[in-house]
């Protein structure tokens, strides 16, 4: 049983299977970057070891804790393991909080989301509407690839309350090229990746993600 983060009331365990739609903005993020704006555990200062890095908007429909949005910031990988860590993430559920935490040691934190469309512009609010942590608004093209993490393949090492989780999160499905036209951070709740131009911005519609049970190390 894991004891590390109190187990939810309503506890869900992995695997977990999910379905939506996102945005993926892939970087090329520099040690300075990730060490002065990257909100990372003490463990990770002087071990990044670059890689893609990434930020994703996600619009979870259907999950094992319902309908819910998310925010997060994968830097890259650090060693000596090699692995990624996401080291800030907000959504906008509590039991989403709750179990992600506990299941695989992901630093979930609950705030508010906005998450309008309108024709092929989606635009995306995290925290307050007075001060947000995050404001954008992305256009969706019209040129459609497949995605996978066969392609760009995620292996997360999450360090929580002692206890390390390494987990392979699997996912695919169909993306549109994207272009993030506008873009507001509040760099005290977030990495301020608004002067960085991303690599590749993709969004995924629909998707479907599995979340197997971690390994502890």
């Amino acid at each position: 049983m894991n004891t590390f983060d109190n187990q939810p009331t309503s506890h869900f365990a992995a695997p977990w299977k999910l379905k939506g739609e996102g945005f993926i903005l892939v970087y090329r993020f520099t040690k300075n970057f990730v060490y002065e704006s990257g909100f990372l555990r003490e463990d990770q200062l002087g071990n990044f070891k670059e890689g893609f890095g990434y930020v994703m908007l996600v619009n979870y429909e259907e999950s094992p804790v319902g309908p819910y949005r998310e925010l997060l910031f994968i830097p890259g990988k650090f060693g000596p393991e090699n692995k990624q860590s996401i080291t800030k993430i907000y959504v906008d559920s509590d039991a989403s909080t709750e179990n992600g935490r506990f299941n695989w040691g992901i630093p979930k934190e609950t705030v508010p989301f906005i998450w309008n469309k309108e024709s092929n512009v989606t635009t995306v609010g995290v925290g307050s509407e007075e001060n947000p942590i995050w404001f954008s608004k992305i256009r969706t093209g019209s040129i459609p690839l497949p995605v996978s993490t066969k392609i760009l393949p995620i292996h997360l090492l999450q360090h929580l309350n002692d206890q390390k989780y390494l987990t392979k999160p699997e996912g695919k499905g169909w993306g549109k090229l994207a272009k993030l036209e506008k873009v507001h951070i509040d760099p005290l709740g977030f990495p301020d990746i608004s002067q960085l131009k991303p690599l590749m911005c993709v969004h995924v519609n629909p998707f479907w993600m599995s979340f197997p049970l971690p390994k502890l190390v």
